[in-house]
C-alpha cells in the first residue's frame, strides 16, 4: 500500500519537476523556449483499474507553484495530498511536499522532499546535483550522507521537458533519455521513452478545464505526450522492459500541462486542472 502511494507521488512529482522548463540558448534558426510562471491546482481521481491490485478509490489534489527567470533560475513549490482506498477499510492519507531549483543553464539541480503517510514521515530526500565536464556529481544529505557520480548525458527534469518540447516542435514522435530527478532515495536514474502525438490545433479538442478561455493558451501549440519511466538499474541487470509508470498529458509550448493520466499498470489516475493563474515573467537584469 505504501509503495503504491509512493510510486504514484514520485510519478507526479517527476512530471511537475520538469514541467516548467529552463530557457536555454536556441539552436541556430530556432526560437528560445519561453516559459510561463504559474500556479495551478489539479484534482485527482481514479480513472480505471486492471490486473490483480485492489484499488477502490483514489482522490486528491496537487498544488503547483512555479516562478523564476532564465537569469535567476527556476524555483518550484509542489504539494500533493492523496487519499487511497485499497479495500477492506484500508484507507490511507499521504502528503508529499517538495521544492526544487534549477539554474538557467541546467548545471545545478537542488531537490528537497518529504512524504508523510497518515501523518508519519516515511521518506525524506535532500540533495544537490552539479553538472561538470566529467559528469554529474550528486551530494545527498538525506536520507543518508552519500555522493554519487552519474553520466554527464543524464538529463535533469527541466532539461528533459525542454527537449520534449523541442522534439515536438521539430515534428519528432519519439525521444529516449536517461533522467535523474532526485526521487525515492535520491539514487535512482530512470530510462525514459517519450511518445509525442500529432499537434492539436487550437480549434480542436478545446479544453473544458481551467485552461478553457485562457487567452494566453488559446492560440498556443500543444501536443499529446506520454512518458514511460523505466528503472535503469533493473533494466540493465534483468533486461526487464516494463515501465515503473507512465504519464500522459497535453503539453503546451510554454511548458504548462493539462489533462493528466498516470498509469501504474494495475490502475490509472487522472488529473484535471481546476485552477490556473499565470504570472508575469520577471525581466533579466
Amino acid at each position: 500500500m505504501t509503495r503504491v502511494k509512493f510510486v504514484m507521488q514520485t510519478a507526479i512529482a517527476a512530471l511537475f519537476a520538469g514541467t516548467c522548463l529552463v530557457q536555454s540558448a536556441p539552436a541556430p534558426g530556432a526560437a528560445a523556449t519561453v516559459l510561463a510562471g504559474h500556479r495551478a491546482v489539479y484534482d485527482l481521481k481514479l480513472s480505471k483499474t486492471r490486473g490483480k491490485r485492489a484499488i477502490e478509490m483514489v482522490r486528491g489534489r496537487i498544488l503547483y507553484d512555479f516562478a523564476g527567470s532564465a537569469c535567476e533560475g527556476y524555483a518550484l513549490q509542489f504539494r500533493q495530498v492523496s487519499e487511497i482506498d485499497s479495500g477492506e477499510g484500508k484507507v490511507a492519507l499521504s502528503d508529499l511536499q517538495a521544492t526544487t531549483f534549477e539554474d538557467g543553464d541546467g548545471k545545478t539541480f537542488r531537490f528537497n522532499s518529504q512524504n508523510k503517510v497518515n501523518d508519519r514521515v516515511v521518506d525524506a530526500v535532500d540533495g544537490k546535483a552539479m553538472r561538470g565536464d566529467g559528469g554529474i556529481a550528486v551530494k545527498l544529505a538525506k536520507p543518508d550522507d552519500k555522493t554519487l557520480d552519474l553520466d554527464r548525458k543524464i538529463a535533469f527534469p527541466t532539461e528533459h521537458m525542454r527537449r520534449i518540447i523541442e522534439a515536438a516542435a521539430a515534428g519528432k514522435t519519439l525521444l529516449e533519455l536517461p533522467v535523474y530527478d532526485g526521487s525515492e532515495t535520491g539514487e535512482k536514474v530512470f530510462s525514459t521513452l517519450t511518445v509525442i502525438g500529432r499537434e492539436i490545433p487550437p480549434d480542436e479538442k478545446k479544453p473544458d478545464d481551467a485552461a478553457a478561455g485562457n487567452a494566453t493558451l488559446a492560440g498556443m501549440k500543444r501536443w499529446p505526450v506520454t512518458i514511460s519511466y523505466f528503472d535503469q538499474a533493473t533494466s540493465a541487470t534483468s533486461g526487464e522492459q516494463t515501465p515503473v509508470y507512465a504519464i500522459g498529458f497535453e503539453l503546451y509550448e510554454n511548458g504548462i500541462s493539462r489533462a493528466l493520466t498516470l498509469d501504474y499498470g494495475d490502475f490509472v489516475v487522472e488529473g484535471t486542472m481546476s485552477q490556473l493563474e499565470l504570472k508575469d515573467a520577471p525581466a533579466c537584469k
